[in-house]
């Protein structure tokens, strides 16, 4: 994994997210600068699941030329051999298991962040994986399923397996996405793995992602919900470490990004209706429209269901020189506990 890093500043990935960051998300994120290498949505492992047809996608024809790394998320231990076999034949940079998804489904499955409430039972996965993934194999973790105090025994066992990096997002399962992050655990992490830790959850802007680092000293971050609220995240990041200046983006540049997200992901889409579109867009727009307008876009824009007034919405609130606000609010429900990262 060391390889993967910059040689000159933090490390910059972008954060998985089902449904959200698919193949035309990472070109288009490609576009605004875009991260250091990708990671997969994950491909659900059952025992008689073979590697998603959409996902692979973002590996067999991602044509961005930035390393992606594949995610698996399950328990069943043949499956994940299995599939990681297979997933090993194909151009990937490494196979990530996910240990920190954290919707329900996932976790009465006892996958995702569910399996952290077993520390022996993910003892035995990464076992049985190490011993079969040949490349980079990493690890994408929450500190615990109830409690931060969890999260030294979680550690104990990533040390055994030789993993080639961690990315620790720093809450809870029961957490979710509702509270501040907790940099310290990230930072026990650094101190604790031989392999580079990834500090990711709650980055909006450079001074937030500059403050995770300093309180953890971790190897760089991952970028979710903020990199898609604000693609210019990735090269705002990097303008800083290289002493470049960032102009600020207007409501048009939105537009633009927004007209861009909507055509790309069309265009991906064999079975395309504008109606069911301008619902997928809704799943990028919670995060993109945080901050706008005291509101008023993010509650107008959610229950638009036409193309023709989608778009009206978004030039009637963004079609303007003006910049945007560099941060969503500090009370925003989509954006937790940002604030404490200072």
């Amino acid at each position: 994994m060391r390889d993967l890093l910059p040689s000159h500043r933090p490390a910059l990935v972008l954060a998985p997210m089902q449904d959200v960051t698919d193949l035309p998300f990472m070109r288009l994120i490609a576009r605004y600068g875009g991260p250091d290498w990708f990671v997969t949505e994950y491909f659900r492992i059952t025992p008689d699941s073979k590697p998603d047809g959409l996902i692979l996608k973002s590996i067999t024809e991602n044509d961005t030329g930035i390393p992606v790394i594949a995610q698996m998320i399950g328990q069943d231990i043949p499956a994940l051999v299995r599939n990681a076999k297979l997933l090993e034949k194909l151009p990937i940079a490494g196979i990530d298991l996910n240990l920190g998804c954290p919707a329900p489904v996932v976790c009465r499955k006892d996958a995702g962040g569910g399996l952290l409430r077993q520390p022996e039972r993910v003892d035995e996965i990464l076992r049985a994986l190490r011993d079969t993934i040949q490349g980079r194999f990493t690890v994408k973790c929450r500190i615990g399923f109830t409690d931060k105090a969890e999260f030294p025994r979680l550690l104990e066992v990533f040390q055994k397996h030789s993993i080639n990096g961690l990315t620790v997002h720093g809450r809870t399962v029961r957490d979710a996405y509702k509270t501040p992050v907790h940099p310290e655990c990230v930072a026990m992490a650094v101190r604790s793995m031989p392999c580079p830790v990834i500090a990711n959850g709650n980055v909006v802007d450079v001074p937030t992602g500059l403050a995770y680092l300093r309180q953890t000293e971790a190897a760089g971050l991952m970028l979710g919900r903020g990199a898609i609220r604000h693609p210019w995240l990735f090269e705002h990041l990097r303008n800083h470490w290289e002493g470049r200046e960032s102009r600020p983006k207007t409501g048009r540049d939105m537009l633009d990004y927004i007209q861009a997200l909507y055509d790309m992901t069309a265009a991906f889409n064999p079975h395309f209706q504008a109606d069911l579109h301008v619902q997928k867009m809704k799943r990028y727009m919670v995060f993109i429209t945080t901050g706008i307008a005291e509101g008023e876009l993010e509650y107008r824009i959610r229950r638009v269901t036409t193309e023709p007034d989608f778009f009206a919405l978004c030039r009637e609130f963004l079609d303007h020189d003006t910049p945007l606000p560099a941060r969503p609010p500090v009370e925003s429900s989509v954006f937790c506990g940002f604030s404490e990262l200072r």
